[in-house]
């Protein structure tokens, strides 16, 4: 037992010594003047890259949460920008409202995606091409390729008050957009009373992901 501990003992001592090592390596060689100076070099590289790609980003129209006339727009669109979120909505119904508030605040937090809007009922080529039967659906893109779509509220806590950041989760799971925290779990909100969730058939061809109090 007591050469069991006294190798442990070891190990962890020359651990701590391996780790002390390199940190005395990683201090000496941020004194070093030409390694601080090819450090700055290259965070300078980067940032510049960055301004370019901005620059880029905001002249496709990223920034900004559009609608687009068409469908002919919404192929160019997804040609020109490696991420999209696209919503389907339609003006009667008031998810689609719900979910343009959300898109508005989410195009200017994140530049690296291009977030437009299309009127279903315009649309009736994507809409059937794209089986979209219920609206609100946001389709996320990438390299002009659907990847995921949220339909409804089902995936944002079932409730009409979700908060930005449980929609911005739900983008990023699929790389639509670029997230700083744990894709693997939502982010915190408070959660009312669930509503209990019906589909109410519309006059047309989609049906409203709407609920109503019982």
């Amino acid at each position: 037992m007591e050469n069991f501990e006294t190798h442990i003992r070891q190990a962890v001592a020359h651990a701590a010594k391996e780790i002390e090592k390199q940190v005395d390596e990683e201090i000496e060689r941020l004194q070093n003047p030409d390694e601080l100076e090819k450090l700055k070099e290259e965070r300078m590289k980067k940032l510049k890259l960055l301004a370019a790609q901005k620059t880029e980003w905001k002249k496709a129209g990223h920034g900004e949460y559009e609608e687009i006339p068409d469908e002919k727009t919404f192929f160019e669109v997804s040609k020109k920008s490696a991420r999209v979120v696209a919503h389907f909505s339609r003006e009667a119904t008031e998810r689609c409202k719900i979910v343009d508030k959300h898109l508005k605040i989410l195009a200017q937090n994140h530049l690296e995606t291009r977030f437009v809007k299309l009127n279903a009922e315009k649309s009736p080529f994507l809409t059937d091409r794209l089986k979209i039967k219920v609206l609100p659906t946001i389709l996320i893109l990438k390299d002009a390729t659907v990847v995921d779509r949220v339909v409804g509220f089902g995936d944002l806590g079932g409730v009409d008050d979700f908060r930005t950041e449980m929609l911005e989760w739900r983008l990023a799971r699929c790389d639509g957009v670029f997230y700083q925290g744990d894709k693997d779990q939502p982010p915190e909100f408070k959660q009312k009373k669930r509503q209990v969730m019906r589909t109410i058939r519309g006059k047309d061809d989609f049906d409203s992901d709407e609920s109503d109090d019982e």
